[in-house]
């Protein structure tokens, strides 16, 4: 199974398990909202904890689904709006604990979260314009600061845990192999608290934010389908499965400095 769910101690994790890389086509992601709602709706649990196991946290949409079938994209897109909304508007607070390569629906996850606790060496990417897609940007924009998200997006480049935790978006950065027991106590604060108060706090902090993630994250997979539509697209998603890399367009490449995922590949 790709997600397997476990509860300790009024903790509901929830561990991304699909090798060789976590990433999850059309029908993944459309189970995964109703595993975050079964599990947050139970009354022994006060928070969940979403962490992974393998190489990284999660490579996001499987490319090579989308390089086969393009018109998967819809489901593909409702899924991927339906997890990070499920994680956004979660009826308990959502910790989320990544370690290795966060790309794409990764990014979604932990940008939809209420905090994140990242191993040392985490990074965060949307190699989107590489793929032949959009989206993304709405939830990286949630944990760090405009310019330094467009200019991941624009460049498909990495920002790492450290970067990351400097400009505010990470709570803690831990070695790896201290990263999963500090990410549990971290949760475990959260847990002892009365689930009710951390209901009505969870249901206060989406009400005062400063945009609506959910809307702005529908409006960026307009584009995403609109990209779709050009040669470009697919071109990207074939060069990707046959070389693990960017597509040429003219005579550059759109490359940025993302640690190519070859296995399966992602996009949001």
């Amino acid at each position: 199974m790709p997600f397997e769910v476990e509860v300790r101690e009024r903790i509901g994790e929830i561990i991304f398990n699909h090798p060789p890389v976590n990433a999850f086509d059309s029908r993944m992601w459309l189970e995964l909202p109703g595993i975050i709602h079964d599990l947050a709706e139970r009354p022994d649990v006060r928070c969940l904890l979403i962490r992974a196991e393998g190489r990284g946290f999660c490579a996001g949409v499987d490319i090579k689904e989308l390089q086969a079938n393009p018109q998967r994209i819809v489901e593909v897109n409702r899924g991927n709006f339906l997890s990070y909304q499920a994680v956004h508007r979660c009826e308990v607070p959502v910790v989320a604990a990544p370690h290795g390569f966060v790309l794409g629906g990764g990014i979604g996850v932990c940008g939809a979260s209420d905090a994140i606790i990242a191993a040392d060496d985490a990074y965060f990417a949307l190699p989107e314009i590489d793929r032949g897609a959009m989206g993304g940007a709405a939830h990286m924009q949630r944990f760090l600061p405009h310019a330094k998200v467009r200019a991941a997006f624009l460049t498909g480049g990495q920002v790492s845990a450290e970067e990351a935790w400097r400009l505010g978006g990470v709570e803690r950065v831990l070695p790896r192999n201290e990263h999963g027991a500090a990410a549990r106590e971290f949760a475990a604060v959260i847990a002892s608290k009365s689930r009710d108060a951390l209901r009505i706090a969870k249901q206060a902090l989406n009400g005062i934010e400063a945009f609506d993630v959910d809307r702005a994250y529908r409006w960026e997979q307009g584009f995403t389908f609109e990209m779709y539509m050009h040669d470009d697209s697919q071109s990207a998603r074939d060069a990707f499965v046959d070389t693990g890399g960017a597509a040429e367009f003219g005579s550059e490449s759109q490359g940025g400095d993302a640690e190519p995922i070859q296995e399966t590949g992602k996009e949001s």
